[in-house]
């Protein structure tokens, strides 16, 4: 195994999936806040929202989630004795500025991460901090239309450079935008944007999303002039698209697919549009609208490493006859004959970790760094109160030695923060039952449970694979 030392191992969460309190100390509404489980959910993920309040007789799981506000020493104190090096953390926005457009931020809010960061650095466990993860204030969404008004992009602005001066001596890793390009699946998730009937939802989206890229850039311009020791990168939900045969079009087909994601991170890290994305826009009679001076922004402020999460490739195929789509996914994809999959249907590629890898680094030439990547499965408690979760560690070893290979090929990467190092809530679809992590949490789908951590037979796995730097897994 081929790890360099000061390897930065660890695990990663979302404040929307982990926090709950989710009006404790004076936040405000987040988008995700307005997602229930049930049917209601994908509806509302796509953009088809019907109140800008949570409704009566809906379980809504991130207002609770795990309680990881109040119980944040308690799990970290577990991360620290397995040996955590970094934590993956987002900041809440509507925990810092309750309706995004405040004059002043929330104090009780910058103090939470204060005391969250404290923590973390008392056990030398770098934070490794996403500034937007899938959560917009309500009060965005609702008056301003959320990313399709450019005016967000000021308020993004001031949010990130009150987390830059307020957390300079603390933080030394940051990312703009968690899995930027889901703003093209998941718009409402992506971006909280909210459609009517007769919407151009394309037009929508792509000046939504250069909104995102413009307030991007602007935040790796204050990164670097308020904390020049800092790293600040960009993150993509990664994972390439193999053709399904050989026919031209197939592959055709598959870098299409590849290119509609590399987009956003062509533009955050090379600085520039691309060409294939103005002839896309060409073709779908779609007009970004921008500003003087966005082009040079974007061209001077690009970020310094790409963060990405992996879980699954996908494939493609031109042939009508052939249909055979995978279930879970958020990308759809047609099922590769030559794959194993998960309980919710995600392809198990561990080869694909490793080719992906190298696809991102020739492209980009800057340091990865892999911020998601984990098994979402249902974990079962022994009579005993243990949890066998041999499969977890499976995949994990497998796809650890893939990274591995991927250093030997030459490519530059920073850390390892595993998805869900404890059980939290499934950002798809709202449940607990689909379970990442190395410690089990008390709480089931309805929102039922005792809270108590619980060690999976994976926690002790993990922890060996950072004592040897990966030498054992």
């Amino acid at each position: 195994m081929a790890f360099p030392k000061g390897f930065l191992w660890g695990g990663a969460i979302a404040a929307n999936q982990a926090e709950g309190a989710y009006l404790e100390g004076g936040k405000g509404l987040t988008t995700v806040d307005l997602l229930p489980t049930g049917k209601k959910r994908w509806d509302i993920c796509l953009g088809d929202l019907p109140s800008f309040q949570p409704l009566e007789g809906e379980f809504y799981p991130s207002h609770t989630a795990i309680d990881f506000y109040h119980r944040y020493k308690e799990d970290i104190a577990l991360f620290a004795e397995m040996g955590f090096k970094a934590l993956r953390v987002s900041i809440s926005w509507a925990r810092i500025f309750p309706n995004g457009d405040d004059k002043l931020p929330n104090e009780a809010g910058l103090k939470f991460y204060d005391d969250l960061f404290d923590e973390l650095l008392k056990y030398n466990i770098e934070p490794v901090v996403t500034i937007a993860h899938f959560d917009v204030p309500v009060n965005l969404v609702e008056n301003y239309g959320s990313w399709k008004n450019r005016k967000l992009v000021s308020l993004f602005e001031t949010y990130a450079t009150t987390l830059f001066k307020r957390y300079k001596d603390k933080v030394k890793y940051w990312m703009t935008f968690n899995e930027i390009n889901m703003l093209l699946h998941l718009p409402f998730v992506g971006a909280g944007l909210v459609f009517k009937e007769g919407d151009n939802k394309e037009q929508i989206k792509y000046q939504a999303a250069h909104h995102q890229l413009v307030a991007s850039a602007l935040a790796v311009k204050a990164c670097h002039e308020i904390s020049p020791g800092a790293m600040i990168g960009c993150m993509l939900a990664a994972g390439m698209t193999y053709p399904y045969t050989c026919n031209p079009e197939d592959v055709w087909d598959a870098m299409e697919k590849d290119r509609e994601s590399f987009f956003f991170i062509d533009v955050q890290s090379r600085g520039a549009y691309p060409g294939y994305a103005k002839r896309f826009f060409k073709d779908h009679n779609i007009t970004v609208e921008m500003e003087d001076g966005d082009e040079e922004l974007l061209k001077n402020h690009t970020v310094d490493y790409i963060g990405f999460s992996y879980y699954a490739s996908r494939a493609t195929s031109t042939d009508p006859e052939v249909n055979n789509m995978t279930s879970g996914n958020v990308f759809g994809s047609i099922e590769n004959p030559y794959l194993e999959k998960s309980e919710w249907g995600w392809t198990i590629d561990p080869r694909g970790f490793r080719i992906t890898a190298n696809q991102l680094y020739d492209r980009y030439q800057k340091p990865l760094f892999v911020v998601e990547n984990g098994l979402g499965a249902i974990d079962e408690l022994t009579a005993g109160g243990e949890v066998h979760d041999d499969y977890r560690i499976e995949y994990l070893k497998k796809h650890v030695a893939e990274m591995s290979e991927a250093i030997e090929d030459g490519v530059e990467i920073l850390g390892y923060t595993s998805w869900g190092p404890i059980d939290i809530v499934s950002a798809s679809t709202g449940e607990m039952k689909k379970r990442y992590g190395y410690i089990y949490v008390d709480k089931d789908n309805e929102g039922n449970g005792t809270l108590q951590r619980t060690k999976k037979k994976s926690f002790d796995w993990y922890k060996k694979v950072i004592e040897t730097n990966g030498e054992s897994i």
